[in-house]
């Protein structure tokens, strides 16, 4: 087969959409090699995990030409189609939640992944001309693409649920994490970490944007009920909520217990997991919640929030709060911290649970998806 990708994120993104691009088509050029993968981006990069893309023999990255460079939006949404067809692109798939218009017309099949709809769950955490476009796009991309990838239950519901499409045209294919947290960082990786970010000896680690839809003063509020000596460590970019978190910490004192951390590459990452006692990770409401897979594979255990696809991620045997209940969460991470035996099981049957986000497992079922959709 050859297959095309919208490449957009995987070149332009550090986290999220981006993260998802390139482990998508990182892992089918690893797992599926027979194929052809051809990628189309607006603008190169020099994003550094892109190195394994740049090398792969069965990849081929194109860029718009000649007056395309000048409308680069325009040639992703619509004249990118003398591109595919030029490639002889088979099935094109929209890894960000849209595809280009006129794909039928062209006689080239299309998969689209909708990653989640919050901005309609949740219009409040997005400006109501962002909601416009995103609504424009994930609508017609869900209408006009002959099969939708979600990556949870959750928007799979949401997809059928919004915008009324068949059951039978959208598949759960989940998403898995970095390889690099699949193995132990090792001690002198750890200590090198450790020295680097002056990470306390006892702390729970949260990691994700730092925004008011992923709820980390939930985390902070709940350090004063736990004993002084646990510190709480997040990762994550800063956003005027941030300013919130800030706030608080000032005003009850906790500054010598809450690191902020930006800025960490993801060579840091593992090591930082590794380092933790455990995972906190209240969120209002996830697509899926990758940062969960994280803890599992780097082996402690995870306290995450009841409400949406989160369950999913970290299995029935981590620990599950209301977003909005300090104490609970409190009581969560002393429970973790005070016994032993249940540290220990929530870690084995975490990586148990992993299992379900093998690389190589997930990237058979998107090949036969397309498959599927080629013999339609």
């Amino acid at each position: 087969m050859i297959i095309g990708f919208d490449a957009k994120r995987a070149f332009a993104n550090h986290t999220g959409l981006g993260n998802y691009s390139r482990y998508i088509i990182n892992n089918l050029s690893v797992y599926c090699p027979e194929h052809s993968y051809q990628l189309y981006a607006p603008k190169d990069t020099r994003h550094p995990d892109l190195a394994k893309i740049r090398q792969a023999d069965n990849i081929c990255v194109h860029f718009p030409r000649g007056l395309n460079r000048l409308v680069s939006s325009a040639w992703r949404t619509k004249f990118i189609l003398n591109d595919l067809v030029a490639n002889g692109v088979e099935l094109y798939h929209g890894l960000s939640n849209e595809i280009p218009v006129g794909l039928k017309k062209a006689g080239i099949r299309s998969v689209v992944t909708v990653h989640d709809l919050i901005f309609l769950r949740y219009p409040g955490y997005y400006r109501p001309a962002d909601r416009m476009i995103y609504l424009k796009k994930i609508k017609y991309a869900c209408l006009e693409a002959d099969h939708i990838v979600t990556v949870s239950e959750c928007t799979q519901r949401d997809v059928i649920s919004f915008f009324g499409v068949a059951p039978q045209k959208v598949s759960i294919i989940y998403q898995g994490c970095d390889a690099s947290f699949h193995s132990p960082a090792g001690e002198d990786k750890i200590r090198e970490v450790r020295k680097k970010y002056e990470l306390p000896e006892k702390f729970i680690l949260n990691v994700g944007t730092m925004e008011a839809r992923k709820n980390l003063l939930l985390a902070v509020k709940a350090m004063r009920h736990i004993d002084a000596d646990i510190h709480l460590v997040a990762v994550g970019k800063e956003t005027a909520y941030t300013a919130q978190i800030k706030e608080f910490i000032a005003q009850h004192h906790l500054g010598a217990r809450v690191r902020l951390l930006t800025g960490v590459p993801l060579k840091d990452l593992p090591a930082i997991y590794q380092s933790s006692l455990l995972f906190v990770y209240p969120s209002f409401y996830e697509g899926f919640g990758i940062p969960v897979i994280e803890a599992l594979y780097s082996g402690i255990p995870v306290v995450a929030a009841i409400g949406s696809c989160l369950l999913e991620a970290g299995g029935h045997h981590s620990i599950y709060v209301q977003p909005e209940n300090e104490m609970a969460l409190a009581d969560a991470v002393k429970k973790i911290i005070s016994n032993d035996t249940l540290r220990k099981k929530m870690i084995v049957e975490g990586k148990k649970h992993a299992f379900h986000f093998d690389d190589q497992l997930l990237a058979q079922q998107m090949i036969q998806l397309y498959h599927r959709v080629l013999a339609q």
